[in-house]
This record gives structure tokens, C-alpha cells and sequence, in this order.
């Protein structure tokens, strides 16, 4: 049987290799013109190291899943340092017991860490719980946060208000109740030792494998009843990584997304700013800022950073869907497509957006390596 992937992104390009080490054939389509999805990174003319869709760094507390990224590239530690800036301040991010020293006296200060200490029997506490706290200091220090960074911050991420949106995006970044820096706590943080790129050069590096760029696999799928077709051919399996609402054509109404605009700007100064990442919440129109002479830490004079501007996602090729919006609407929603998804008995579907989940590296892995042993 023949197998035709959509997308050349993680979730596409590790089920295309596991297909093609049985002996099938796999021909795998992107639109864009390069290999990677939103992995993607390249030398710019500066000869800086840089991602085109924005910070990306391999974390896992899956040693089988690191087994694997192993197999088609080498990797080096590196545990990624993040930041937010108001009043002048930068402030590490996930916020610790530095930010509260930096932003009150030194009396509240030491008051409101015993607290969090004696509260919390755990090293880390969401700013969900924390502002449900019973403890008029704590709670107190979660709504001065959600102010000056989480508030404004969700706002222009997701174009809407916060309260709008599903709890676990604010959950993503903790607060840490010690002076413990970095934005992951898994026990393998790594960069690859080459690039991104060089991860997925190996890993389609395959005779069974067939990449063909720039082709939009729409222009190819057609339906009969609850079977797909493959420029009219049905003896195959397609497997889809990309947005359910758009494979079928939108009958039940666009599912939400959120987009990024990325502005490119070069300093003669490195760093630019004291993290790779640094969040500013209080700025107007952007939401962070990626310096990527330190992502990771490059041996070049100057720095190529990347300004984010987050926007409403459309069908255009230019205004790449990144982040499924989840509330219950969309939920709902996206549960239609499911429904017509699983009724094509040679489809399958993963990856950020055929799942429509907030995923990030080790997840989509884990996930495709299950779909593909559902497929084998």
C-alpha cells in the first residue's frame, strides 16, 4: 500500500521514516518550500543560527523519546532561560523568588516567600491556584502578576480576554516558590548540535521516502462516502497533519487559531536583552522578543532577533495557523471534525493542529509514534 503524509513537520516526517523502515513507499506534500514545519532553522546573512516560526528547544522527561531525536542527530544540554520586562525591570520567567524581591520591600518581601514556602508543598504553583489562594498576601501577589504580565500578556496572544480562555494556557507557566531559574524542569533540556534542519535532513534521509515541497495536499484529497482518495487513487493510507476544519472544507465553520508576525531586526550589540526570551506584557501590539545569538549561545558579533506580533489566523498560506484557541465553542466544534475524521477508514490525523492541542515537542513526537504504530 502506498502512503501520502501532509505536512513535513515532526508529527509527518517521524511517521513518514517509521513507514518507510518496513518497506513502504511514502510520498510526503508540504506547501512550504523547505523540510521541518515549524522547526524549521536556517543561517541567516549574518550567519546566526535562527528559527523562522519562532524559539524551539527539545525538553522530555521521556528518555525514549530523547532515544529516538538521538538516532538522526546529535544534541548538547541546554537548559532555556526566559524573562519578562515592566517598569524598567527585567524578571525571570517562570516568576521566582526574585521577582518578588525585585518588585516589594524587603519586609513583604521575606513575608510573602515564608508564606508561599509554608502553603505550597510543591517547588512550583500555577497562577490559577494562587489567585484562588485564602491568603490575602499570596492572593494579592498573583493579581499584581496577572496584571502586569499574565492579563495583558493572554490578552494579545489570543486576541481576547483572559477569562475567555481555557485555564490550562495559564497553567503553562508557573510560579517557582525558590530562586530557581529556567522555564523547563525536565530532566533532559537539549538543542541539537548542528540545527533543527540537519535533525530532519537525517531522519527523511531514506530511499522509500519522496519530499515534495511547495505542493498543497489539498489539490490531491477527494472523498467518496467515508473513504479518501489520492488523485483518484484508493489503495492507500493518508496520513494528515494539518487542520481538520480545512480538509473538510470548513462545512462546520473555521476552527480558531492564533498567528504570529514575525518583525526581523539586527544589532551590533549582543545580547540585546538579558534572556533568549523575554515576554514584554506591557508593550503595545507585541507579545515577546527572541534574541538568537543566545539560542543557544553563538559565537557572532551582533544579534538577529525576532520581534512576535500575534494575529487572527486565516486559510492563507501567509497567516500560518500556530496555536488552536481552545475554549468550549471550539472545543465543540473541533469535536464535529473528529467525528467526520474517524469515519474515513484510511485517514489519520496528528500534530498540533489535526489534534487541535497545544503540544509541545515531546508531546507531538510521542503522539505520532503512536499513531504510527497504530498504522504498521
Amino acid at each position: 500500500m502506498k502512503y501520502f503524509v501532509a505536512g513535513c513537520g515532526l508529527s509527518g516526517a517521524v511517521i513518514a521514516r517509521g513507514l518507510a523502515e518496513v518497506g513502504n513507499q511514502v510520498t510526503i506534500w508540504d506547501r512550504r518550500n523547505h523540510i521541518g514545519g515549524n522547526m524549521y532553522d536556517y543561517r541567516e546573512e549574518h550567519g546566526i543560527l535562527v528559527q523562522k516560526y519562532g524559539p524551539h528547544t527539545f525538553h522530555t522527561n521521556d528518555v525514549n523519546l530523547f532515544n529516538f531525536m538521538s538516532k538522526y542527530e546529535d544534541w548538547e544540554t541546554y537548559t532555556l532561560k526566559c524573562g519578562a520586562y515592566w517598569d524598567n525591570t527585567f524578571t525571570p520567567t517562570p516568576f521566582n523568588f526574585k521577582t518578588i524581591d525585585q518588585f516589594f520591600s524587603n519586609t513583604k518581601a521575606e513575608r510573602l516567600k515564608n508564606k508561599l514556602r509554608t502553603t505550597y508543598s510543591s517547588t512550583t504553583v500555577s497562577v490559577v491556584d494562587a489567585l484562588d489562594s485564602t491568603d490575602s498576601e499570596i492572593k494579592s501577589y498573583a493579581e499584581y502578576l496577572f496584571k502586569m504580565d499574565y492579563g495583558p500578556y493572554t490578552a494579545k496572544q489570543w486576541g481576547m480576554d483572559p477569562s475567555n480562555i481555557d485555564s490550562s494556557i495559564l497553567k503553562r507557566v508557573p510560579l517557582r516558590l525558590s530562586y530557581d531559574e529556567g522555564y523547563f524542569d525536565d530532566i533532559i533540556q537539549v538543542m541539537p548540535k548542528h540545527s533543527f534542519t540537519t535533525f530532519f535532513t537525517n531522519l527523511l534521509d531514506h530511499p522509500n521516502i519522496v519530499v515534495k515541497l511547495g505542493v498543497e495536499a489539498m489539490n490531491h484529497l477527494s472523498f467518496n462516502n467515508d473513504h479518501i482518495f489520492v488523485d483518484g487513487l484508493s489503495d492507500c493510507t493518508v496520513v494528515y497533519t494539518g487542520a481538520l476544519d480545512q480538509l473538510f472544507s470548513y462545512v462546520y465553520g473555521k476552527l480558531p487559531y492564533r498567528s504570529l508576525i514575525f518583525e526581523w531586526r539586527y544589532s551590533k550589540k549582543s545580547p540585546i536583552q538579558p534572556y533568549p526570551v523575554v515576554a514584554y506584557p506591557q508593550e503595545k501590539g507585541f507579545t515577546r522578543i527572541t534574541d538568537y545569538s543566545l539560542l543557544p549561545l553563538q559565537n557572532n558579533k551582533g544579534s538577529v532577533y525576532a520581534i512576535e506580533y500575534p494575529v487572527s489566523s486565516s486559510a492563507d498560506i501567509e497567516s500560518e495557523p500556530y496555536y488552536p484557541v481552545i475554549t468550549d465553542s471550539s472545543m465543540n466544534k473541533y469535536k464535529k471534525y473528529l467525528n467526520l475524521a474517524e469515519k474515513i477508514d484510511n485517514l489519520k490525523y496528528c500534530g498540533r493542529l489535526g489534534d487541535f492541542k497545544y503540544y509541545n515537542m515531546d508531546q507531538a513526537l510521542s503522539r505520532a509514534l503512536a499513531v504510527l504504530n497504530s498504522i504498521r
